[in-house]
């Protein structure tokens, strides 16, 4: 896939420029960013389960959910003690 040059990159600002008009291209912007950081908010979280609520999932929150469906007790332990556990367990 080819890379978008510096000629490419003009061409398109000033058709932006064109069909939006110099006083909306920095309201665009900013909505592109929100957008963007609102996707990026989104991906790293996912649904609880219970009462709409989100948390932020982890690596280490992950590997503690894989043990606990194994019947893995994880009190006390480390997450490399957990995941080599989990390891053993799967095979």
């Amino acid at each position: 896939m080819a890379a978008v040059g510096a000629y490419e990159l003009l061409i398109i600002l000033l058709i932006f420029l064109l069909l939006f008009g110099s006083r909306k291209l920095p309201e665009l912007a900013k909505s592109v960013g929100e957008a963007q950081s609102e996707y990026e908010v989104g991906r790293k979280k996912r649904p609880s389960g219970g009462e709409g609520e989100e948390v932020e999932v982890s690596e280490e929150v992950a590997l503690i959910e894989a043990a606990k469906k194994l019947g893995i007790e994880t009190e006390g332990k480390s997450t490399e003690e957990i995941a080599k556990e989990v390891l053993e367990a799967k095979e």
